[in-house]
C-alpha cells in the first residue's frame, strides 16, 4: 500500500467500485474494504432489477441514464414488471400512473384480463395493474466484478481487510486501519453504505441521518416451476415483490426494519409474512424455503442519494444513501460522482441529471 493517494474510497461495494472505475485513470485511488471480499453486504445480497419507477420520480433520471450502459454491456435481462392491486386499489394504481407521468418511464394501465394473461395462476381478487415492459433483471455479480476489474485496470488499489478505525485531517487525510497500517489521501470518499454516518463520525463530521433498513428475501420451491418469463410482481401498496428465478421464486415482504449497521440476518417472521402474502396472490403452492437472506438498504431522511462534498469539510465526499436503487443507478451515479469529485463537465449520460437534488448541503440549507 502506498503512503499517499489523491483519493481514498471507503467501501468496495457497488458504490465504491463504480466510482473507483470512473476516476482511476485521472487520480491515484485506493479503495478500503473492511471485509475479506468486496461487496459482502448489500451488493452481494441484492436481488436487483432495473425498474424505471423504483425509488420514485426523482430517481428516474438516474435510472434512465444508467439503462443504456447496463443494456449495451449485457448486464440486463428483459423481464417486465407488474404493480398489481385489488379492486379497492384502483385509485392507488391511477395515482401511480399520474405520479410518473412525464418522467420518461414507460408504463401502461392494465385491466384484470390483461393482467391475468401476464401472470398465470392469479387469484380472483387482483383486478388491475400498472405494466412496465422495460423492467429487467441485473446481473449484479457480473456488474460489480466488471467495475472492480475496470478500477484495477485503471490503477486503483482495491484493499480488503482494511477496516478504518481513525480519521484525522491536517492538509490531507491521515487514515489508520484496524491492523495499524496508515496512509494519507487528499480527499476521502464515504461509500460505506450502512456505515456511512459512522465514517462521518470518525472524520469528526455531523451525520446526515442515513439509516440502515433490513430487507428480507426468500428463495422458494413451488409445486410446479413458475413460468420462467413471468414478470417481476410488486404490490402497489408495498406489501411484497416476487419474481421467478432458477426454477423457483425469489420473494420479499418488502420489509424495511430499522437496523444498526451489521451483518444482517433474516427473521423467521418476515419470511412467514412474505409467504402468506405470496399465497394470497397466485396459486403456486409453496413446497419449501430453499434459502433465505437479508441485507441492509440505507436511506437518507428524504430517501434520495447523497452525492457531493461535505458543506463543512470539502475534502470529504459523500457517495452514500443509495437505498435499494444503488445498483440500478450505479453507472449514472458513478459518472456524476466522478464529475463532481474531479470538477469535470457533464457528458451525454449525466446532462439530464440535476446534481443539486442529491447534494449533501440540502440537509443544512
Amino acid at each position: 500500500m502506498n503512503a499517499h493517494y489523491d483519493i481514498a474510497i471507503i467501501g468496495a461495494g457497488m458504490a465504491g467500485a463504480s466510482l473507483a472505475a470512473e476516476i482511476g485513470e485521472r487520480a491515484s485511488v485506493v479503495v478500503l474494504e473492511a471485509e475479506d471480499t468486496p461487496g459482502y453486504h448489500a451488493t452481494g445480497r441484492s436481488a436487483a432489477f432495473w425498474e424505471e419507477c423504483y425509488g420514485g420520480p426523482q430517481l428516474v433520471p438516474l435510472t434512465l441514464a444508467s439503462g443504456d450502459y447496463l443494456r449495451e454491456r449485457g448486464f440486463l435481462h428483459q423481464r417486465g414488471a407488474l404493480y398489481i392491486g385489488r379492486s379497492a386499489d384502483g385509485a392507488a394504481l391511477d395515482a401511480f400512473m399520474a405520479r410518473f407521468a412525464g418522467t420518461g418511464a414507460t408504463i401502461e394501465r392494465l385491466d384484470r384480463g390483461a393482467l391475468a394473461e401476464k401472470l398465470p395462476g392469479l387469484r380472483d381478487d387482483w383486478t388491475g395493474a400498472v405494466w412496465e415492459p422495460a423492467c429487467a433483471d441485473i446481473d449484479v455479480a457480473a456488474l460489480h466484478a466488471d467495475y472492480l476489474a475496470a478500477a484495477r485496470g485503471s490503477g486503483a488499489a482495491i484493499t480488503c481487510r482494511a477496516r478504518v478505525t481513525q480519521l484525522a485531517y491536517s492538509r490531507d487525510w491521515h487514515i489508520t486501519l484496524a491492523d495499524r497500517r496508515t496512509l494519507r489521501a487528499g480527499t476521502l470518499v464515504n461509500a460505506a453504505g450502512a456505515w456511512a454516518d459512522d465514517v462521518a463520525g470518525l472524520a469528526g463530521l455531523d451525520p446526515l441521518g442515513i439509516t440502515p433498513f433490513r430487507r428480507t428475501v426468500a428463495q422458494l420451491r413451488c409445486n410446479l416451476p413458475p413460468p420462467s418469463g413471468a414478470p417481476l410482481v410488486l404490490d402497489i401498496n408495498g406489501g411484497f415483490y416476487f419474481k421467478p428465478e432458477s426454477g423457483g421464486v425469489w420473494l420479499s415482504p418488502h420489509d424495511e426494519t430499522p437496523s444498526t449497521a451489521c451483518d444482517a440476518a433474516p427473521e423467521e417472521l418476515d419470511v412467514a409474512t412474505a409467504i402468506d402474502r405470496f399465497e394470497g396472490v397466485v396459486d403456486w403452492d409453496v413446497q419449501r424455503v430453499e434459502r433465505k437472506w437479508a441485507g441492509l438498504r440505507s436511506f437518507a431522511p428524504d430517501r434520495l442519494p447523497i452525492y457531493g462534498r461535505d458543506p463543512v469539510q470539502p475534502a470529504f465526499f459523500w457517495f452514500a444513501g443509495q437505498g435499494g436503487f444503488g445498483i440500478q443507478t450505479a453507472p449514472a451515479a458513478a459518472r456524476l460522482g466522478a464529475q463532481l469529485l474531479l470538477g469535470r463537465p457533464r457528458d451525454a449520460m449525466t446532462n439530464g441529471i440535476d446534481p443539486a437534488r442529491y447534494a449533501p448541503d440540502r440537509f443544512t440549507a
